[in-house]
């Protein structure tokens, strides 16, 4: 027997899937201000659940989203480079390119394919901050909204363990996963690694959370510490691949959710208040009067 149940890359996903918590900067875009509503937190549940049963009833529209991914991954890649992240900077979304153009020199072998899942993983950071910023309202004043957001991340892990562990979910990946654009094109609806696969819904949920802890005004130290819980959470679950040869990767970021915060986002995740300044009153004494 194998001295652990899962592979390098099994583990590798598992580490990006915990950076994707520490990257995520906060604050909403002028131009999404239009788009502000809590009903955005709907994303989560349905886009596994809607993806599932549309492939269900017709496959052929992996097709589409195969397409889609390859047109839209690019510049939100960009966009978490640019503006999205952490240390962001507008210069940095032109890296965006030359990553596309290795994974598609480079298609099927090991530098394509980790060019493809980093502009994958990137484009989930830009998506996060601004389903956290559009759901919260202003995502730096953190709004309450977020706490739906927190309940769809939950739900979404338990739609996802469900269809995962019934065998429902096998299918309608297997179609996704097996769409190609076009011969020599990446697919970017998904991250592969030298034979494993991990959804784009399960890296993210992991940015989700990662933008949901800076819209909350968490410190750094605690969206770090999220990230290491999830490294850790991630790796023991990943254990169960000594009994099951497929597990729902959204389950760790649940639980991580509800151990940072909850489902109403801790008051321990703020950071504190600055201390208040004492103000020294200065006196100007008059010249004696002659």
């Amino acid at each position: 027997m194998d001295p652990l149940p899962f592979s390098w890359p099994s583990a590798l996903f598992t580490a990006l899937q915990a950076l994707l918590v520490a990257l995520p900067a906060a604050g909403l875009p002028a131009f999404a201000r239009p788009f502000v509503g809590r009903w955005w937190s709907l994303v989560l549940p349905l886009s596994i659940a809607v993806v599932v049963g549309v492939l269900a009833v017709l496959p052929g529209a992996a097709s589409a989203l195969t397409w889609t991914a390859l047109i839209a991954v690019p510049p939100l890649a960009g966009g978490a480079l640019g503006w999205a992240m952490v240390g962001a900077r507008w210069w940095l979304g032109i890296a965006a390119l030359p990553l596309l153009a290795v994974a598609i020199a480079w298609d099927g072998r090991i530098a394509g394919e980790l060019a493809a899942l980093t502009l994958t993983a990137l484009s989930c950071v830009t998506l996060g901050r601004l389903l956290a910023a559009v759901v919260g309202g202003v995502a730096a004043a953190a709004g309450s909204g977020l706490v739906w957001i927190r309940v769809g991340l939950v739900a979404m892990a338990v739609i996802d363990a469900v269809l995962v562990f019934s065998g429902g979910l096998e299918k309608p990946n297997a179609t996704l996963n097996a769409a190609v654009p076009a011969a020599g094109l990446p697919r970017l609806q998904f991250l592969s690694l030298d034979g494993a696969s991990l959804g784009y819904g399960d890296v993210f949920v992991a940015a989700v959370l990662g933008a949901v802890l800076a819209a909350e005004g968490a410190s750094r130290r605690v969206r770090v510490a999220a990230a290491g819980a999830l490294l850790v959470v991630g790796l023991l679950f990943d254990l169960l691949f000594w009994v099951f040869d497929t597990l729902p990767a959204t389950v760790p970021v649940a639980i991580v959710t509800l151990l940072f915060g909850g489902f109403s986002g801790g008051f321990l995740l703020r950071r504190p208040a600055d201390p208040p300044r004492r103000r020294r009153r200065i006196a100007f004494s008059r010249p004696p009067s002659r």
